[in-house]
């Protein structure tokens, strides 16, 4: 996917977290070990969010292996330890294809 499509999938992304709730903290960070695409609040709850799309779910959601994972986590850390966060938080997964935005709360592998 290109980044301009990503950015599409992000900022669409935003926009559905907001309708739902969420404040967002931070869009694209980074570290050594790759990228969190947007860190957004919740309840006192941290979301660590993967934006993934795609023409349907299941194309999208593929594209998070357990590498990619292994990655996000790794990042998710320097960010905590920067930010010496020591509150709750999850990682989730959020689908964007042409019809819907799916939020995929706490995936693990």
């Amino acid at each position: 996917m290109s980044r301009a499509k990503g950015n599409i999938a992000e900022d669409k992304a935003v926009e559905f977290l907001y309708d739902k709730g969420f404040s967002i903290v931070e869009r694209n960070f980074y570290s050594r070990f790759g990228e969190i695409d947007i860190i957004a609040a919740k309840d006192d709850v941290l979301h660590f969010i993967e934006v993934k799309s795609g023409e349907d779910f299941e194309l999208a959601i593929q594209n998070i292996t357990p590498s990619k994972l292994s990655k996000f986590i790794r990042t998710l850390h320097v960010y905590t330890k920067k930010n010496n966060y020591e509150g709750d938080f999850e990682i989730d997964a959020l689908i964007v294809t042409p019809k819907e935005i799916e939020l995929v709360e706490n995936i693990t592998f």
